[in-house]
């Protein structure tokens, strides 16, 4: 067999078969007709009560559709950064003036504080050009303070195993996530343990009059979490619960973490911008209700597919492979090459 063969058939096995999914293009028409939800719509999952819709999350009468009277403990979004990816201005992930995207910003979280619990968690993940003076991240948090129920507890980094940058700057290897509640929820201290162990010694403290040393004081042998993040892997196509398209996925681990951290068995966890079907996923791991959406019926239906697949085989993703196996690999390699 010739190396060009050889080669060929190793890309096809170990590398993803569908390029960005908010690019338009041949393949993203093929796509759309298989979307079971148009905008407006929602799916009801008749075996654990999840829902999934297809609506703008700054819409209060799209958003109240979606909760249908429920109220929630917890909401973790990953909206929109207003930061391009890949040098691609699209629908998904544009770059848009920062007055607009503030407003859209508030019309959303204001939604989703409306049917927050009295006692209520609130994540957000958000990011930062610093081409653009590290927005949205800084004014975006002062449009929080215009939110009087919602109490800063903590900003929280996940570190990103690769990263980006130049020989001229340091590697952009980091996620930020805003942490909020209202109220006084509970929170599940012995969910937020790592698998790192504590191996330094030292730090004595005083407990009960007697001198501890740090390895002897705590619940685990391992370290915290706390509100720096090492311990998670940024997701790519070497990893079962990869999502072939999607250009923003976080990991399962992550999203888990929260969720176990900021809620219960049987409650209700609300994302208003679904994408990958992350948050679908770890709820429906942990036994939680998500009711969850996107602007975008093809990421629903990713979303709904994944749930499916989950429940069918067993897996938390794709890897490399298609979730659209209708789709004519012809269009799918020629746009990916």
């Amino acid at each position: 067999m010739k190396a060009a063969e050889k080669l060929k058939r190793k890309m096809d096995k170990t590398f993803e078969k569908l390029t960005r999914l908010d690019l338009k293009g041949e393949l993203r028409e093929r796509i759309l007709p298989l979307c079971r939800l148009k905008n407006g719509e929602i799916w009801d999952d008749p075996v654990n009560g999840h829902r999934v819709g297809v609506l703008d999350a700054s819409n209060s009468a799209a958003v109240n559709e979606l909760l249908s009277g429920e109220k929630v403990g917890l909401a973790l979004n990953d909206p929109p950064y207003n930061v391009m990816v890949g040098n691609e201005n699209t629908v998904n992930l544009s770059k848009i003036d920062l007055q607009e995207y503030l407003k859209f910003s508030e019309d959303w979280i204001g939604n989703v504080l409306s049917n927050l619990n009295k006692n209520a968690h609130f994540y957000l993940w958000i990011g930062a050009d610093y081409k653009d003076n590290f927005q949205p991240l800084p004014d975006l948090m002062l449009l929080l303070r215009k939110f009087a129920e919602l109490t800063p507890r903590n900003m929280i980094t996940m570190r990103n195993q690769r990263g980006y940058g130049t020989q001229k700057n340091w590697m952009w290897v980091r996620q930020e996530l805003l942490y909020y509640t209202k109220g006084s929820p509970k929170f599940n201290i012995e969910a937020v343990y790592t698998d790192i162990p504590k191996i330094l010694k030292g730090y004595y403290k005083k407990v009960n009059g007697e001198l501890k040393d740090n390895l002897e004081r705590g619940k685990s042998d391992t370290i915290r979490a706390g509100n720096v993040w090492v311990d998670i892997q940024q997701v790519f196509y070497r990893m079962e619960e990869n999502v072939p398209g999607c250009y923003a996925q976080k990991p399962l681990k992550a999203i888990a973490r929260i969720i176990e951290s900021s809620s219960n068995e049987a409650e209700i966890v609300l994302d208003l911008f679904s994408h990958s079907g992350t948050t679908l996923i770890a709820g429906e791991q942990l036994k939680r209700r998500v009711f969850t959406a996107d602007s975008d019926p093809v990421f629903a239906e990713i979303t709904i597919r994944r749930l499916e697949r989950l429940r069918e085989e067993g897996k938390t993703g794709w890897q490399w492979n298609n979730p659209f196996p209708e789709i004519d690999k012809k269009i799918i390699r020629a746009e990916v090459v």
